[in-house]
């Protein structure tokens, strides 16, 4: 009987991380979790992993990729993303520089408000022209799963017009979609002094539509001071349950109103943030079993030196994810391998940590863990193959694209 050729071969490669799941997220990572096989070789077919090992002397395929004794892992999983909204705002970062504050400034409309205002007069077409260009970035430094957050529409229209454009991008991007509805954002300026109107027109309205249009697998609500307090996340992330979402909750980014808290209770796959977090929010997310998805980049471009618990989260044996934040206010940065970088540097992550952090616990950030961020048989063949020698250089080279090839089910998409 003749053998099926496969579809791709990556070979001669010089360490391989395969970072095993084991059917649960890994916490205290080390050395070993990454499950790293020198002198290796991939081999892939119908977009998925047929095989790991070593010593490919007697395998072919249609493609041959020569990794050169070089790395190869898998893709990175951006498991936190704001990348629909027009505009920027560089003029709030002049204003910051300038010694205001993000709250302040978006107590004076600036902020999210601003970008709300843009992003509701730009069209669908627009929107997606200029996601795709970040989207396309992000690809070029390895990012094949991007979770994208709507939030910067604010209306049951607008909100649903930034979720079309999140699945316009699923059907004409290589990068796998993971949208999450986030109505609950912040309060639109209609809404001035009725912000129990704007939870119930969220609760009652924008889930059920966004549910009967299939256009979300989360809920997220923004839990922090001047914005929605612990109930009324609460009630917004029950509804979001009830309609069949599962939920994230930004929480602690700049102050500790409890939101964390709410991890058992709404049954949170992450809470994102996490700078103020206290032991009572460590301990729920704990028993929830809820990732903490850390956010370094903000850090930088906020110019906060509070950095989240990352000690006490050890101690808890709590898992831990590292994404972007990408958004026009906050962190206008699309390179993941920057924010493994910025983990290690500003949180104290390790390397293995912040590896980890950015492909198999990144995939539970978003329930994608059966189908993508480790490399083994079955799934998904989305495999970065760098130019470095050891896995160790990821994050050392900071702000230094080391990726030779960027293979996204199967298909190498950068080269």
């Amino acid at each position: 009987m003749k053998r099926e050729e496969n579809d791709l071969l990556i070979r001669n490669i010089g360490q391989l991380l395969t970072i095993p799941a084991n059917g649960k997220p890994v916490v205290n990572p080390t050395t070993s979790s990454l499950g790293i096989i020198k002198n290796a070789y991939i081999t892939v077919k119908n977009g998925k992993i047929k095989n790991v090992g070593t010593n490919p002397a007697h395998l072919s395929a249609k493609k041959v990729i020569n990794a050169k004794k070089k790395t190869v892992l898998p893709g990175f999983i951006d498991s936190h993303t704001h990348l629909i909204f027009a505009g920027t705002r560089e003029h709030e970062f002049s204003m910051r520089l300038a010694g205001k504050d993000y709250l302040a400034i978006m107590k004076d409309g600036g902020g999210i408000k601003s970008t709300v205002s843009k992003t509701r007069k730009t069209s669908k077409e627009q929107l997606f022209i200029g996601a795709k260009k970040y989207l396309d970035e992000a690809l070029q430094w390895g990012t094949t799963t991007c979770e994208v957050k709507s939030g910067y529409g604010l209306s049951t229209s607008e909100e649903i017009k930034i979720l079309e454009v999140a699945q316009m991008l699923q059907k004409e991007h290589p990068v796998d979609i993971i949208p999450t509805f986030l109505g609950a954002h912040d309060v639109p300026v209609e809404y001035n002094g009725k912000k129990k109107d704007y939870v119930e027109l969220v609760k009652d309205e924008m889930i059920p539509e966004v549910r009967k249009r299939k256009l979300a697998r989360f809920c997220d609500v923004f839990c922090e001071k001047g914005v929605f307090s612990k109930k009324e996340s609460e009630s917004i992330l029950l509804s979001g349950l009830k309609n069949g979402m599962s939920t994230k909750i930004h929480a602690e980014e700049f102050t500790n109103i409890g939101g964390s808290e709410l991890a058992l209770k709404v049954k949170a796959t992450s809470c994102d943030h996490l700078l103020y977090t206290l032991d009572a929010g460590l301990k729920s997310i704990k028993k929830a079993g809820t990732i903490a998805v850390l956010l370094p980049g903000t850090n930088l471009y906020l110019k906060k030196r509070k950095i989240p618990p990352v000690k006490k989260m050890r101690k808890y044996k709590i898992p831990i994810a590292i994404a972007t934040d990408f958004n026009p206010g906050s962190c206008p940065v699309v390179s993941m391998p920057v924010m493994l970088s910025l983990a290690c540097m500003l949180y104290g992550l390790t390397t293995e940590e912040s590896i980890v952090g950015s492909t198999i616990n990144a995939a539970f950030a978003v329930k994608e863990e059966n189908s993508r961020g480790s490399i083994e048989k079955g799934k998904l063949a989305d495999i970065i193959v760098t130019d470095l020698e050891d896995y160790r250089a990821i994050p050392y080279w900071f702000a230094q694209n080391h990726i030779s090839y960027v293979i996204k089910r199967g298909k190498i998409v950068v080269s």
